[in-house]
């Protein structure tokens, strides 16, 4: 029986790794990708999302050659709009106002890279849309603190999940990683 080599999550997400344990996925360990997150000029937001999942994977993979490294990003957008982490109440508060009433896009960047320098890379695209949002829903969905950190401003696995009125795609994938396209490109790098 041949020994599997070990697998980094290049990830500082504890929602990804918590998304991996539920197919019975548990990284050997888990390293943050420190990289430059900064959008190219006229990058698209899937561009973007598939750009940042290849480099996280590369830097990690640089220091651990005999590792497979898997690595995401996610990346919520309005249009040609990317809405970040919100980091501060009056982002999410505009994040909120943007996303009532209308649809967005969740990309989900996926990048393998095997021991033997092989890259495998996926995107996988949700649409979702919240419904019309009252000034009392906005208000106590900041007062929960849910959104601190999350892109898009809003935690779907939380209590934004009341408000999604339509999906169509993965649901993993909004919360943070794509089950079925990981599974896909594990399968292609030849983990087991």
């Amino acid at each position: 029986m041949s020994l599997q080599l070990p697998l980094v999550l290049a990830s500082a997400s504890p929602r990804r790794l918590d998304l991996l344990k539920q197919i019975n996925v548990i990284p050997d360990q888990v390293i943050a990708a420190n990289i430059d997150e900064t959008i190219l000029k006229k990058e698209k937001p899937a561009e973007l999302a598939q750009r940042l999942s290849i480099q996280k994977a590369q830097f990690i993979h640089a220091k651990q050659k005999d590792s497979y490294v898997l690595a995401a990003d996610t990346v919520v957008a309005c249009g040609h709009n990317v809405l970040d982490k919100a980091e501060k109440a009056e982002e999410a508060l505009k994040y909120l106002g943007k996303l009532s009433g209308r649809r967005h896009r969740v990309y989900g960047g996926i990048t393998l890279i095997t021991p033997n320098g092989k890259e495998f890379t996926r995107l996988c695209q949700t649409t979702v849309k919240f419904k019309n949002l009252k000034d009392h829903e906005i208000k106590s969905y900041i007062s929960s603190g849910e959104w601190e950190g999350k892109a898009g401003g809003y935690a779907i696995q939380g209590l934004a999940g009341a408000y999604i009125e339509f999906l169509s795609g993965s649901y993993s994938n909004v919360v943070g990683l794509s089950l079925y396209d990981t599974m896909k490109i594990l399968e292609s790098g030849g983990y087991k």
